[in-house]
């Protein structure tokens, strides 16, 4: 063993070993209590993100939207300059 480690006396009376187990519960359940409230806090981040993420992605449609709606365009002109072309 060496100089650091420490031996923990194991409570001999039910008693304190109840005592024990509750400390300990009570720990447990403060550390599953602060576990809970930081998943709360990451979800609302997640929220958040995935928020800006979808009004990003709906910038993104409506950019997308107007190039398709462009590129009509320029293929119908171009076409119809086809046709005039042909017919000269």
């Amino acid at each position: 063993m060496t100089d650091n480690a420490a031996i923990i006396a194991f409570p001999q009376k039910p008693e304190d070993r109840l005592r024990v187990a509750l400390r300990e519960l009570e720990a447990a359940l403060e550390d599953q209590s602060m576990a809970f409230q930081e998943f709360r806090v990451n979800m609302a981040l997640l929220g958040t993100a995935v928020g800006g993420l979808e009004r990003s992605l709906e910038g993104y449609r409506g950019t997308l939207d107007a190039l398709a709606d462009d590129a009509a365009h320029a293929h119908s002109h171009a076409t119809e300059a086809l046709r005039r072309a042909e017919t000269l």
